[in-house]
């Protein structure tokens, strides 16, 4: 049998709970690498489920005005991705939530597939979302990182044809990151009614879990996905904090969102 991966085992307990996962998204090396330690501790420590890390590239194609400019301030400071890795190196990550990584697929080449994948697994890294990912290499990739034990996991938007979906399913493992919107991430001020009926259509595809992100800021937003989605993703809204403030300020701002969210993910 099969050892569940740490990303498939965290969302098995949370439905045995009946709660929904809650996903923050930080920004690695905003405002620097040190910070984004204490972030993910601080987020540890409100009882955050997994934690997407966001590896700063100069040409993202999925993220708003929000996230860009948090990935500009980090490359202008001389974030490298080794140094992403070296600061998640120096945490207890057995201790803490799984840790996703987003990562363009331009940074994964450059170093090599097989090369990323080991090193984001020794750092403790429990799986990765290249949301550039091109289709004919999805499937070689998804194998190698299911092969150490991490997972790959897929974006569908609304936009995405349903043959076309069914085939990135093939290659997804751990959850499905469903896209509210067309469009870029940034904060909204409602949930797009079709969503609903994207979500009940993933259903009949695949078992995996299903995580809603792009859009949601809000714990009252939370309701709207009960009983169709398997867990929130919330990134603008958290980046958003880090754009002033003291690093003890920023990490007290997070965390006052986090617990929020996560109080609002629990079973009613």
């Amino acid at each position: 049998m099969t050892t569940p991966t740490r990303i498939t085992a965290t969302f098995a307990s949370l439905k045995e709970a009946g709660h929904l996962a809650f996903m923050p998204f930080i920004t690695a090396g905003d405002p620097d690498v040190a910070t984004t330690g204490q972030l993910i501790e601080e987020l540890g420590r409100q009882g955050v489920d997994l934690i997407e890390v966001g590896f700063p590239y100069s040409d993202p194609i999925a993220d708003g005005p929000v996230i860009q400019a948090s990935y500009t301030r980090a490359l202008e400071a001389g974030i490298k991705v080794e140094d992403i890795f070296a600061g998640v190196d120096s945490l207890a990550t057995e201790k803490l939530p799984p840790l996703v990584a987003m990562v363009s697929y331009g940074i994964v080449f450059r170093r090599g597939v097989e090369a990323f994948v080991e090193r984001a697994k020794s750092a403790g890294f429990s799986g990765f979302i290249i949301p550039d990912l091109p289709a004919d290499e999805a499937a070689e990739v998804g194998e190698i990182v299911r092969s150490r034990g991490l997972d790959l996991i897929q974006l569908i938007s609304p936009m995405t044809p349903q043959d076309r979906a069914v085939k990135i399913l093939q290659s997804a493992s751990g959850f499905v990151y469903c896209i509210s919107v067309a469009g870029t991430t940034g904060v909204r001020d409602a949930l797009p009614e079709e969503l609903t009926g994207q979500l009940a259509w993933l259903r009949t595809q695949t078992d995996l879990p299903l995580a809603v992100g792009f859009g949601i800021s809000r714990p009252d937003q939370v309701d709207v996905l009960r009983g169709s989605a398997d867990g929130v993703i919330v990134g603008s809204a958290i980046v958003r904090c880090f754009e002033e403030g003291t690093a003890a300020e920023i990490t007290s701002k997070v965390g006052e969102l986090a617990g929020l969210m996560v109080s609002a993910t629990r079973a009613k």
